[in-house]
């Protein structure tokens, strides 16, 4: 299975973003956010996947071109830190509205798929999308000024217990929030696992077992939301 460049409008501009769709046709939409190398060969098979199981899904690019190899993380945080939000908020949105528009998915609402950097985007982009219904972030922690009580659907939350940026202090911190702003979520702790640890480009912190027990979950947590 092979996705597509496709381009879509974003707040009076246009952005780019990887597409791919199940063989057997529309299914229910999925923004996919990457993590904090680009629009790598990695989400891009996890795109693939998700669309092996049903789901339409796109992944902007949020770099706009740009590629950061594993072996140079001090570069992909400097270019985490220098993303223009504002920039990929309005991306983000715009891609939810493309799929929900465009007729490649089917369905009133979509959901998101975000990892590390992306997996706090993908909880940001449900506060600020109400048609966001299904949230799954892996290891990733939103931005303070997000408005938890804003998100209209459920949020699921993977994370390891050895992981310095998503850290165990964190991630409470997150679903007290939740709880507070009366958002449904179900938060997946995986013992010993450290950041990244579905990244199956990344042997260094790659489990298997975890990563196929949270994509089993996050499967069935997608379907029950967009699907039923």
């Amino acid at each position: 299975m092979a996705g597509r460049m496709v381009e879509f409008p974003s707040n009076g501009s246009t952005a780019n973003g990887y597409l791919t769709v199940p063989v057997s046709g529309p299914g229910p939409g999925l923004v996919v956010i990457q993590e904090w190398w680009g629009l790598n060969n990695q989400i891009k098979r996890t795109a693939d996947r998700l669309a092996q199981a049903g789901f339409v899904a796109l992944v902007p690019d949020l770099y706009h071109g740009r590629v950061i190899g594993f072996h140079e993380p001090d570069e992909a945080g400097k270019s985490a830190m220098a993303l223009d939000e504002a920039r990929a908020a309005q991306e983000l949105r715009g891609a939810v509205d493309y799929l929900l528009s465009s007729g490649e998915a089917r369905g009133d609402y979509v959901g998101t798929v975000g990892y590390c950097m992306g997996g706090g985007l993908a909880i940001t982009l449900a506060a600020t999308h109400d048609k966001v219904r299904a949230v799954v972030c892996f290891y990733g922690i939103p931005g303070e000024e997000t408005d938890l009580g804003k998100i209209a659907g459920s949020v699921l939350g993977h994370f390891g217990d050895h992981d310095d940026f998503a850290s165990p202090e964190a991630v409470r911190g997150l679903a007290d929030g939740l709880q507070a702003a009366d958002v449904a979520h179900t938060f997946y702790t995986y013992p010993g696992g450290q950041h990244a640890f579905t990244n199956e480009d990344r042997p260094e912190v790659y489990d298997a077992e975890f990563d196929k027990l949270s994509w089993q979950r996050t499967l069935d947590f997608l379907t029950q939301q967009l699907k039923s």
